[in-house]
């Protein structure tokens, strides 16, 4: 039969190759089961969760305990790995790049750690505003799902399991979009499946030419050849037509100018909560993934000697996603869709410190890319409070909230300060080092677009403190006037309970905290650029034997 094995007179040839050589038995300690708890813990809570999804009055208490240890796992992985350096796992106890490889580096646990937090605080959150119908028709289990989806894409070392994990956490937005039907949220989810199912596609197609030209899709061994082949110009082709693939794929899930329209369309659509879990988190994945390939393995074609051209041209993406966001934010009148501008306009920052590609500029992203899940997550908690207290989220229609609630008005305004990069808060630092870089490697006019749109951007949302909040009343109304009955209360008062408002306040306070006492983020966010600049000490904790060092 064609394809089968030689065979003799005693039966089949043995093939001349020991498969032993490939397997590897490994006893391993409690520490090291760290890498792959935040994947483990999510996937089971997640399936309890399910199980009990009749029993409403125990989703929110076992989600949030949960989270809580997810919290817990993912503190105690980014301090083993600041100190120890990257570590990692290799499944089946095969030796990689058989097995499939969970590996974590400092960028990996910092990220992963940050998504725990805003993931546990927005639970809290939920626990009044999600009512009985989304509980009862899934919001925990799928907000379980959705950080199963992230956590294993911020630590798996396979570049096919990164697929698997970013349709992971796309199939868990899904269900969190459309929780409740309500049309508008029908519209916003097709808007927002189709141009992900695009980027996945390609993501797809890239995957599958890089199995085709390496061989492997462990990302260690891919750095390693594809580090070899950056120099050789007949490679040239094959290498810069991954890299674009990637490139594209992720520009569109991070919501980079010009596939970047999906991302206001609709993350207006869903609950204030899940608006906010979006803001903060589905976008920094993108990023994640955009930095992993294009500065860490394919970072010698990128970067290197062979050619610039992707690189100039991420520069001009970056700085053309920036201030585009600022202008369309300065055009909007919904708040949430201002919102969704300003999260555009943050993606470009990150990806001009990718761009620039030097450790200032590499520490910057990863600042702002935490700066950003903290403030992304706040604004769209406070201005979905915020709206819901005025009954809606025209600023036409807003006006009067800092005498209705001055609690709610000054957690906005410090995130305004902190969204313009204002001192002290946690914009500030990142935004300095970006503009640090790009004037130390000539790129005086990627500058003048952070500082520009820096500038748009305070104004977009100085006009929805000055309408929404310091002003007395509606458009038309004489400011000072009006009696403010069109302020409504919300028609769950638990909205504006403690339980609400602490995770907002907490998430104000650490943008503030992140801000005064910047060091130990700037400090994790060095060591996760130098993890990027040279792959070496990532290589080695999957290829030990590639070294001598143990």
């Amino acid at each position: 039969m064609a394809g089968s094995a030689p065979k003799t007179a005693d039966g089949p040839v043995k093939p001349d190759y020991n498969i032993a050589d490939a397997y590897v038995p490994a006893d391993l300690g409690a520490q090291d089961w760290l890498i792959i708890a935040p994947i483990a813990l999510t996937i089971i809570a997640g399936s309890i969760l399910l199980i009990l999804r009749k029993k409403t009055d125990l989703q929110a208490p076992l989600a949030i305990a949960s989270l809580v240890l997810l919290v817990l796992f993912d503190f105690q992985l980014l301090l083993w790995v600041a100190a120890e350096g990257p570590q990692s796992m290799t499944m089946g106890r095969w030796l990689p790049p058989f097995g499939i490889s969970f590996t974590v580096d400092v960028l990996g646990a910092l990220l992963s750690f940050v998504a725990a937090v805003i993931a546990l605080l927005a639970a809290v959150f939920a626990s009044r505003e999600i009512g009985w119908a989304g509980k009862r028709y899934g919001f925990y289990p799928f907000l379980l799902l959705l950080m199963t989806g992230v956590s294993g894409s911020f630590l798996t070392g396979d570049i096919f399991n990164l697929y698997v994990w970013f349709e992971v956490l796309l199939i868990a937005s899904f269900g969190l979009l459309v929780l409740g039907s309500e049309k508008l949220q029908l519209d916003g989810a097709i808007k927002y499946s189709f141009l992900n199912l695009i980027a996945t596609t390609l993501f797809l197609i890239a995957t599958g030419y890089v199995y085709g030209v390496f061989g492997t899709l462990n990302m260690a061994d891919i750095t390693v050849k594809a580090t070899a082949l950056a120099n050789s110009a007949d490679s040239k082709a094959p290498l810069v037509t991954i890299a674009a693939l990637y490139f594209l794929a992720f520009g569109m899930k991070a919501a980079a100018f010009p596939v970047n329209f999906w991302l206001p369309a609709s993350y207006h659509t869903p609950r204030i909560v899940v608006q906010a879990i979006f803001a903060g988190l589905l976008t920094k994945v993108g990023i994640y993934a955009f930095v992993r390939t294009l500065s860490m393995v394919f970072g010698g074609l990128v970067f290197g000697s062979i050619t610039t051209t992707l690189a100039d041209i991420m520069a001009v993406i970056a700085a053309l996603t920036m201030v585009l966001a600022g202008f369309g934010a300065l055009a909007q009148d919904d708040v949430r869709r201002l919102s969704g501008y300003v999260v555009i306009s943050g993606i470009g920052m990150m990806m001009a410190g990718i761009a620039m590609n030097t450790s200032v500029s590499l520490t910057a992203m990863t600042a702002y890319a935490v700066h950003s899940m903290v403030t992304m997550t706040a604004l769209y908690m406070v201005l979905g409070l915020a709206g819901s207290l005025a009954g809606s989220f025209s600023m036409r229609k807003m006006g009067g909230l800092y005498a209705t609630n001055p609690f709610l008005s000054a957690l906005f305004l410090i995130l305004v300060f902190a969204v313009a990069g204002l001192p002290p808060f946690s914009g500030f630092w990142p935004k300095l080092q970006l503009v640090r870089s790009g004037l130390e490697t000539g790129y005086p006019w990627l500058v003048a677009a952070i500082l520009f749109t820096g500038f748009l951007t305070t104004i977009a949302l100085g006009r929805v403190w000055a309408h929404g909040f310091w002003r007395g009343g509606q458009s038309g109304t004489p400011d000072g006037t009006l009696a403010l009955d069109h302020i409504g209360t919300s028609s769950d008062a638990a909205l504006f309970s403690k339980m609400t408002l602490t995770p907002v306040a907490l998430l104000v306070v650490a943008s503030v905290i992140l801000g005064i006492f910047a060091e130990p983020l700037m400090v994790m966010s060095e060591k996760a650029a130098a993890s990027l600049l040279d792959p070496q000490p990532y290589i080695r904790s999957v290829f030990p034997d590639l070294t001598n060092e143990k």
